[in-house]
């Protein structure tokens, strides 16, 4: 490991002028990861802002039905005589109980793992959160690093056992405990998953105490129940440190939990070595290792049993999935697609990408890719999508270039092949191949098939009906790719696809360009004829592996999204010049969704701008320096990681999901990319 690493100089790090601060420490949020679909996470101040936060969320049909069974702590520290707290809790009724935040002295990420420091009068107590890899289990351990007497903590776990897209009140469960040596194991109702509170030494205190009223201040700005929330105290831990000593809770859904903190400590240091290696990232720019780190949290297991055949496709697949954002995205076809590339190839994870292909080939029925899984074991997923099968040939394509592993190629070739010939012919949500043109065309009343999904009861937002523009740059390069996969094995049908692909490019160009246009169309042949409205959608037109276009006409696109659509952190999803723009994104569910893609700046199509910008001016360092300002935000919101989408109007706050893995994905790909490029 190199001496710049990440592991021994955070790269994301506070003082007191962030630490000590409400509002500062509010808005950043920490995250860690379980490769479960579990997690911990808050904020640095340490108060809830959001339902999803909890010290530990579990999977429990990973990487699915997640739990909130502890969702938070009250911490005391007493020292010379003095009682300070450890801990911060906002209430309904406007309330910030305790303000342990002042104590802190310093935060850092080391690595993907948060660590707090607390200055109490001369001792200097220190604070991990962690969770072990493949385990619904979180560890808070305490350090004491100096201190001139000893140092009495007093801990109390409050727990709770709900669904984390919901609230709960103290009649929700009745709690049934049994104390033992060494902590508590508690059910919350008859047939309920056992939750095991313990600790590594030390005396425990039972108790039967509600905390009620929490407020959740996020969930409140989103137009959510913020308040009927209350945690369970089932009792008070006690332990005395000296100068050096170490005492750890552990709170656990397995059976048999490890109370060795040290060696699970020491295992999740060890496999962020271990990440960052594989990834040939250890001298990377710090902002590429911790990119990589983050990455790792969206790869996750699942459990389920061998899938049958494609005709009667189960609810789940099997093995690895991507999650396409924390906290409340389950894995998506369309995001995983598009993300894989960069969370696995960038990562020196190409085993792990062959079986996140091999595992959705299963589950390919009528030439489409499941759009999603719902966050339930046993339900059939949707296959509401156009694009998430393009962009699973494109994830094959790029796997099969990065790692040459050919055999991959021949195993889901006969699938790449039925899906091509099934958008020839049509399939679901009349998606075909017009004939007239070879364009693909898709969609049908009430269903929503591209990326841009918002839906509202039955009213699309943005319906996109007939013949998008990123979906024929796709569909092209489809067909490029097949046709050079069979030409390389001799196959005489390499012909037939490479004929279908310049007749769509001819007509691409003849309906998606314009002279007097300085950008290109966003969907032609819809309901009420073509639509020039300018999206960030037309810049794949040029970054994809085959672009469907070059020359002066690529360079007006880079330049036209370039001008409208494009901000520190992204691409702007509607020109704000659009009457149907708006800039800002709040409010309720409905006025969130209305305008989801009608002006927030989108995160994941800065890589594909990126990569865009060079191919037409050929300065990779100029390219680059569009995704520098992810630097900054690594330090914001979710700290570590990227957000999923900004406002359209500066300053560019962060909204929707904290962290999401194909914005993670794709400025990690294209930043290692140009960076290769400049050396």
């Amino acid at each position: 490991m190199t001496s710049s690493s990440i592991l021994r100089h955070p790269l994301v790090s506070f003082g007191r002028e962030v630490c000590g601060d409400l509002e500062a420490g509010l808005r950043r949020e920490w995250l860690v990861t379980n490769g479960l679909g579990g997690y911990a996470a808050g904020t640095l101040a340490g108060p809830n802002t959001r339902r999803y936060h909890g010290l530990l969320v579990a999977a429990l049909a990973p990487p699915v039905e997640r739990t909130v069974l502890v969702g938070a702590a009250v911490e005391w520290a007493e020292y010379g005589g003095a009682r300070y707290p450890l801990f911060a809790f906002e209430y309904a009724d406007g309330t910030i109980d305790q303000q342990g935040f002042v104590h802190c002295e310093a935060f850092a990420l080391e690595g993907a793992l948060p660590v707090w420091h607390y200055a109490l009068a001369d001792a200097l107590l220190e604070k991990r959160v962690w969770m072990p890899y493949g385990a619904n289990t979180t560890y808070m351990r305490y350090r004491l690093v100096r201190a001139s007497a000893p140092l009495a903590l007093a801990i109390t776990p409050l727990v709770t056992y709900r669904d984390f897209h919901t609230l709960a009140t103290h009649d929700s469960y009745e709690f049934q405990a049994q104390t033992h040596a060494q902590g508590t194991t508690l059910r919350a109702f008859a047939g309920a998953r056992p939750l095991h509170v313990l600790a590594s030494s030390g005396s425990f205190t039972p108790q039967n105490d509600w905390f009620e009223h929490f407020f959740h201040r996020i969930e409140h700005e989103r137009g959510f129940d913020a308040t009927t929330s209350d945690l369970f105290a089932p009792g008070t831990f006690h332990a005395t440190l000296q100068p050096g000593e170490t005492w750890t809770l552990v709170c656990s859904a397995e059976d048999q939990p490890d109370l060795d903190a040290e060696r699970a400590l020491a295992t999740a240091q060890a496999r962020q070595h271990r990440l960052l290696r594989q990834a040939q990232a250890e001298a990377s720019d710090p902002v590429v290792q911790q990119l990589v780190l983050a990455a790792d949290q969206f790869i996750v297991h699942r459990s389920e049993p061998d899938a049958p055949e494609p005709s009667a496709p189960p609810a789940q697949p099997t093995g690895k999935t991507v999650i396409a954002g924390y906290h409340w995205f389950n894995d998506w076809g369309r995001d995983t697609m598009i993300a894989l590339p960069g969370l696995t190839l960038d990562t020196g994870r190409p085993t792990e990408a062959a079986g996140i292909l091999r595992t959705f080939a299963r589950y390919v029925a009528d030439g489409l890719l499941p759009n999603n899984f719902p966050d339930s074991a046993g339900v059939i997923p949707g296959y509401n999508t156009v694009d998430a099968t393009l962009w699973y040939v494109e994830a094959i394509r790029a796997y099969a270039q990065a790692s040459g592993d050919a055999a991959l190629v021949d195993e889901l070739l006969p699938t790449v092949r039925a899906i091509a010939e099934r958008h020839i012919a049509g399939t679901r949500y009349h998606i075909h191949a017009d004939p007239d043109d070879g364009l693909l065309y898709a969609g049908e009343p009430g269903v929503q098939l591209t990326w841009m999904d918002a839906k509202i009861g039955e009213w699309v937002v943005t319906p996109r009906i007939g013949k998008p523009v990123e979906i024929n740059a796709l569909w092209y390069n489809l067909l490029r790719t097949l046709a050079s996969w069979l030409a390389a094995r001799g196959d005489a049908a390499a012909a037939r696809y490479t004929a279908l692909a310049e007749q769509a490019q001819t007509s691409f160009m003849r309906r998606f360009v314009r002279a007097a246009q300085p950008h290109l169309a966003d969907v032609v042949d819809t309901p009420s004829g073509d639509d020039w409205t300018l999206r960030p959608n037309q810049i794949f037109a040029v970054s994809l592996h085959h672009p469907i276009i070059a020359g002066d006409t690529a360079r007006r696109v880079v330049d036209s999204t370039a001008r409208a659509l494009l901000t520190s952190y992204g691409l702007r999803s509607l020109d704000p010049a659009d009457p149907a723009y708006c800039g800002t994104y709040i409010g309720t569910p409905r006025q969130r969704d209305s305008v989801y893609h009608q002006g927030p700046v989108w995160s994941w199509p800065i890589g594909a701008f990126a990569e865009a910008h060079f191919r037409v001016y050929g300065d990779a360092a100029a390219a680059l320096a569009f995704l520098r300002p992810f630097e900054h935000h690594l330090r914001d919101a979710c700290l570590g990681s990227i957000s999923e989408i900004f406002e359209g109007d500066p300053p560019h706050l962060p909204r929707g999901a904290v962290a999401q893995a194909w914005g993670v994905a794709e400025v990690l790909r294209v930043w290692r990319l140009l960076a290769g490029k400049i050396r």
